[in-house]
């Protein structure tokens, strides 16, 4: 038995050492685990945030900075990224307070509305109340039967009124503590993902030198290999869930609009945004949707549901497999299914990401499966 061979052979017993006292100790190691993720977190979302920041802003660089004079400019070089991440972060802001003056001025007036229907059925039901009780003798003689002692009642409510203010003030505490945390985190992970755009280029060459100094150089250039597939995969995946969600919202308006429901605008931009949440996101939009519509008319609500399995089926069906599945190369059907084990695991944030995750795994497998078929002089037809 040579060197190489040993060395295996121990590495491969530390590591079932290793996972044998980590499966007996699982408490401790998911406790370490959570807390080194809480710590390093705030980074791993500016990493999210400067992924999806750098597709407007490449592409604003590119078509701004890398056309006609600026493309041989100095001075435009120099100014191409920060002008770029600017203005990229500009628009996403402009987005987001656009999507906020149609939404929250009528989410506002509809709470409005919302308050006084329940001041009407409170009224209702109170009138309801008192003819019900005053007309039915049985009902008063049950009444009058009860041994009700004020003093308790009003010892009950007194304690439970004192507990809910303790709890109130307890939560409070607690909500204040997580927003400084929350403000915090999204703080430092706001300042890195502005730095990794910035250094892109540098912190790349940077991390390519650290790999080819500990690993070999072909494990790194297939390394090299999965990072470029990955990272076009979910920049066109960002692309393409983006498009289709504009494309979407778009329809509920114009249909909306043509047929004269209420909240056409409104409802629109609120189904546009949650249809950034794969497949199942419209549905979100659809339910509060719903409930608005109802408080105008219950007619209109049930008829905004046909439309909305209408709109729904064609986009299922036709607008998304083809945009998104397109985008990232991936299969109609595995779209679907890479959706449903995303959001079982991990949510939403599972559907988001599993998606572009599947079709790296899905596009190496193929790499892998042609590679072998040719070694092997295999055709298959």
């Amino acid at each position: 038995m040579d060197k190489k061979q040993m060395k295996s052979i121990m590495l491969l017993i530390l590591f079932t050492v290793m996972l044998y006292v980590g499966l007996q100790n699982i408490d401790v190691v998911l406790g370490v685990l959570g807390a080194m993720i809480g710590l390093v977190f705030p980074f791993i979302l500016g990493g999210g945030i400067a992924f999806v920041l750098n597709v407007p802003m490449s592409f604003l660089e590119r078509n701004i900075f890398g056309r006609g004079r600026l493309k041989n400019s100095r001075r435009a070089a120099k100014a191409a990224r920060p002008v770029s991440l600017i203005l990229a972060l500009l628009l996403v802001i402009l987005i987001i307070m656009i999507a906020g003056f149609v939404i929250l001025p009528e989410l506002g007036n509809t709470v409005m509305g919302l308050g006084k229907g329940i001041e009407t059925g409170i009224r209702n039901l109170q009138i309801w109340i008192d003819s019900t009780f005053q007309n039915n003798s049985a009902i008063v003689e049950w009444a009058n039967s009860l041994e009700i002692e004020p003093q308790k009642m009003v010892d009950s409510i007194m304690g439970v009124l004192q507990n809910g203010v303790n709890n109130i003030l307890s939560s409070a505490v607690t909500v204040t503590v997580g927003i400084a945390n929350t403000a915090m985190n999204a703080s430092i992970a706001f300042v890195f993902a502005c730095y990794i755009l910035i250094q892109k280029e540098k912190l790349m060459v940077q991390a390519k030198k650290a790999l080819f100094a500990l690993l070999p150089e072909k494990t790194v250039q297939y390394l090299l290999h999965v990072c470029s597939l990955a990272n076009n995969t979910f920049s066109r995946f960002v692309t393409g869930q983006c498009i289709e969600a504009v494309i979407l919202g778009t329809m509920f308006f114009v249909a909306m609009t043509i047929f004269r429901f209420p909240y056409a605008m409104l409802v629109g931009v609120l189904i546009a945004f949650t249809a950034l949440i794969p497949i199942f996101g419209a549905f979100i939009g659809c339910a509060i949707s719903f409930l608005l519509i109802l408080l105008v008319s219950p007619v209109k609500a049930l008829l905004f549901l046909i439309l909305f399995l209408v709109l729904q089926q064609i986009e299922g069906n036709l607008i998304y497999p083809h945009v998104v599945g397109g985008s990232v190369g991936l299969p109609s059907v595995w779209v679907l299914v890479a959706v449903t084990v995303g959001g079982s695991l991990m949510g939403v944030a599972g559907m988001l990401i599993f998606i572009p995750l599947v079709s790296v795994i899905y596009a190496l497998f193929r790499e892998w499966m042609y590679k072998s078929l040719k070694k092997k002089g295999v055709q298959v037809k």
